[in-house]
C-alpha cells in the first residue's frame, strides 16, 4: 500500500547533509561530456536522478546517482505511469539547472548541471499535493500540484536557486484526491513560446485545457480560459515553433490534435488526427517531426504538422518502432536521438532519428526501477 509523506519544515533538514555530500562527489568525478541525459527514477523510498553520458552513436553510458532529497510517488490506479504527466523532470538550459518533483513529499528539487555532474542545490515546497509536471520561461518557473483541487505555483529563478513567487499560486478547480487517480489528474503544465499563457491539461471529467494569462510579475490571471479538447483527455503536449500552435496528445482515441492560441486564452481551429493505438499520452518534437508514446501497445508513432497545422502519420499505420512493455515519457537529445522510458519494464529504449523521420533503434538501458518517470537531455 502506498503511503503519501507530506514534507514539513523538519524533513528539509537533511538538504544541508545532501548537499555537501553530492558537492563533493561532483568534485571528485569531474565533469563529463557535452551531452547527457537524465532520467528520475520516482521511488517512493527515496527518489534519484540517474545521469548518463552520450556518447556520439547516440548510446548512453551511466555517469552518475544523485538523491533528490525527496520521495517518489504513485497515482491512484496507474500502472505504466506512475505520475500520469510530462514534465516531471525539466533541464534549464539557459542557467544550467535540472528540477524535478518528488510527488510523495510535496516537494521540488533544484540541481546544478555541470556537463554530467549534479549538485543539489535546494529541495523546497512545491505549493500543493503531489507535484507532476514542472513549466520554464526564462526566469519564471511553475509548478503543476495534481492533487485535491490541483495547484499552479509560481517560482522566480534566481542564480542556481528558485524563490516562490508570493500571491502567484491558483486552484485548478479539482476535486482530486491527494495522491490523485491517474485518469483525472491533471496531465502537464507549460508556458506557450513567447511566455504570455501557462497551459495545464486535464484529464477525465474535467477534460479540459486550460490557459492562464501570465502578467509581467509572473503572477497568473485569477482563473483559467477552459477550453474543451478537440478529442477527450488532454494529456501532454508541446509547440510547432514554425506556426507557434499548440501540439496535444489526446489519450482518449489516441489522436493528436493542433490548436491556435488566441491573446484572450481561447484555442481555435483544431485539426486532429488518431493513430489508431492505445493510450496516446506523452509527445516529443525531434527534427520535425512529433513522436508519441502509445504506453497501451508498446509502440511509437510519428507525425508531422503541416503549416497550416494538419497532422499526417509518418508511415500508413502511424508507428514508426516498437518498445519495451509500458512506453511512456521520452526526450530528444539535440535533433538526432530520441529515448523514451518504459514504465512497466524500467528501461530506456535509444533511437537514432533519421532526416526522413526514421526511427533506428542503437539500444536500451536496463536495470532502471518499473515506476520511473521524468526524462530531459542536455
Amino acid at each position: 500500500m502506498y503511503v503519501h509523506v507530506r514534507v514539513g519544515l523538519a524533513a528539509f533538514a537533511v538538504t544541508g547533509a545532501l548537499i555537501g555530500a553530492q558537492t563533493a562527489l561532483a568534485a571528485d568525478r569531474g565533469a563529463s561530456g557535452d551531452h547527457a541525459v537524465f532520467v528520475q527514477t520516482n521511488r517512493v523510498d527515496g527518489n534519484s536522478i540517474v545521469v548518463y553520458d552520450r556518447a556520439g552513436d547516440g548510446t548512453l553510458t551511466e555517469a552518475g546517482t544523485y538523491a533528490t532529497g525527496g520521495l517518489g510517488g504513485i497515482a491512484v490506479g496507474a500502472q505504466s505511469d506512475h505520475l500520469a504527466s510530462q514534465g516531471s523532470l525539466v533541464y534549464d538550459g539557459a542557467d544550467s539547472l535540472l528540477f524535478a518533483v518528488n510527488a510523495g513529499s510535496d516537494s521540488l528539487s533544484v540541481f546544478r548541471v555541470d556537463g554530467g555532474v549534479l549538485t543539489l542545490q535546494q529541495v523546497l515546497p512545491s505549493g500543493g499535493g503531489f507535484p507532476a509536471s514542472i513549466a520554464v520561461h526564462d526566469k519564471l518557473l511553475y509548478v503543476l500540484n495534481a492533487g485535491g483541487t490541483g495547484i499552479v505555483q509560481g517560482f522566480r529563478i534566481a542564480g542556481h536557486q528558485v524563490h516562490p513567487i508570493q500571491g502567484s499560486a491558483r486552484s485548478l478547480g479539482l476535486g482530486n484526491t491527494d495522491p490523485p487517480f491517474f485518469l483525472t489528474s491533471p496531465g502537464q503544465v507549460g508556458f506557450t513560446p513567447d511566455g504570455k499563457k501557462l497551459i495545464v491539461t486535464t484529464k477525465g471529467s474535467s477534460n479540459t485545457i486550460d490557459v492562464f494569462a501570465v502578467s509581467p510579475d509572473g503572477r497568473l490571471s485569477s482563473a483559467p480560459v477552459l477550453n474543451g479538447p478537440a478529442t477527450p483527455v488532454p494529456f501532454a503536449f508541446t509547440f510547432d515553433p514554425s506556426s507557434q500552435r499548440l501540439v496535444d496528445g489526446e489519450a482518449g482515441v489516441s489522436a493528436v490534435s493542433t490548436y491556435v492560441v488566441g491573446s484572450d486564452g481561447t484555442l481555435s481551429d483544431p485539426h486532429s488526427l488518431s493513430d489508431g493505438q492505445a493510450a496516446l499520452c506523452w509527445i516529443t518534437r525531434v527534427r520535425g517531426f512529433y513522436y508519441v508514446s502509445n504506453t497501451g501497445s508498446n509502440t511509437i508513432s510519428g507525425y508531422t504538422i503541416s503549416p497550416a497545422g494538419v497532422p499526417s502519420l509518418l508511415t500508413p499505420t502511424g508507428v514508426v518502432a516498437g518498445t519495451d512493455v509500458g512506453p511512456i515519457d521520452s526526450t530528444a537529445s539535440g535533433d538526432e536521438f530520441l529515448y523514451v522510458e518504459t514504465g512497466i519494464s524500467g528501461t530506456i529504449d535509444e533511437f537514432r532519428v533519421s532526416e526522413d523521420g526514421t526511427l533506428t533503434p542503437i539500444g536500451t538501458v536496463t536495470g532502471l526501477p518499473p515506476g520511473l518517470e521524468g526524462t530531459a537531455a542536455s
